[in-house]
């Protein structure tokens, strides 16, 4: 696999610098392998959709997959632009609607958690971090190290491009520890299937029993960071906006679970708004309840 990844990185590199008119004829082509030769996870999609709007027709929930297998596309191909694209062109498609909030933190000199989910274009979004808050903040990202060393490091160098550092999953706490005497505005994209369900909180979500990585509530309360979520919309094929919701500013007093239950909350009005633009692919309800944990009330809904 190592040695394929050099000529399938030559070919994404020479694709990204395809106007995207012509990148998103490459979507529709992937979304016609992906759903209907490959039929790419439809089985773990459709029972996600079924679980999570029990309410809706078979007509309805048939629909959804279908853009969201459209809007995949769509992603895939605007992942592949991010290694060449310019800083202003993507300021512009992932336009952020409320900076004064960051930057009313910033006046404050206190650090922020800003969390999201896998909707829209969460890439784009984690790219421009820097690009949003004009760099005053010292922008971080956290990320799970891919296999392949060399799609890895490929990664890596595109998501770092304007200015946003990654740290990895094993390194946060040091991380947090070294630079909690400096401003900074860190990105989590939040797991709905973290590896340890027995340290996770678990929440009503999408009318499932779901549980939630606990980290920004746990280094929000240490380190006292404000955190907002980062509800991201799809305007049309390529153009995004950005608007950053305060969840909550004193964490340091706040009940077990309310953090990560109202960010959480977020993530769930956006998608019930418009489903088709979250990632259904992933096995997010393959873990159950460990005995004895208990569930948290849902703040914020």
């Amino acid at each position: 696999m190592t040695l394929l990844a050099y000529p399938l990185l030559i070919i994404i590199y020479a694709l990204s610098w395809l106007p995207m008119w012509m990148l998103y004829g490459v979507a529709d082509f992937a979304y016609f392998i992906l759903y209907t030769v490959l039929k790419y996870r439809v089985k773990i999609t459709r029972k996600n959709l079924r679980n999570a709007f029990p309410e809706k027709s078979e007509s309805e929930l048939v629909a959804i997959e279908k853009r969201f297998y459209r809007h995949l596309g769509d992603v895939l191909v605007e992942t592949i632009k991010s290694f060449t694209v310019s800083a202003a062109s993507l300021k512009k498609r992932m336009k952020v609607l409320n900076p004064e909030l960051l930057e009313q933190y910033h006046i404050q000199n206190r650090s922020v958690i800003a969390t999201t989910g896998h909707y829209g274009n969460w890439e784009w979004a984690a790219m421009t971090l820097s690009l949003h808050c004009d760099k005053k903040f010292k922008a971080l990202g956290l990320y799970l190290p891919l296999k392949n060393k060399v799609f890895n490091r490929a990664m890596i160098r595109s998501r770092c491009r304007f200015g946003v550092e990654l740290v990895s999953v094993t390194e946060i706490s040091e991380v947090m520890e070294n630079t909690k005497n400096e401003c900074c505005i860190w990105g989590l994209i939040v797991d709905q299937s973290p590896g340890r369900p027995e340290k996770a909180v678990w929440l009503d979500f999408l009318n499932q029993e779901t549980p939630v990585a606990a980290g920004t509530e746990k280094y929000a309360r240490q380190y006292n960071m404000v955190v907002v979520y980062g509800k991201i919309t799809k305007v049309k094929r390529g153009w995004y906006t950005l608007e950053y919701l305060p969840v909550i500013e004193h964490p340091e007093s706040s009940p077990v679970g309310e953090i990560t239950a109202r960010h959480t909350s977020e993530l769930e009005k956006v998608i019930k708004a418009e489903p088709s633009y979250w990632l259904w692919t992933h096995k997010r309800w393959k873990h159950k309840r460990p005995e004895g944990i208990s569930m948290v009330e849902n703040f914020g809904k």
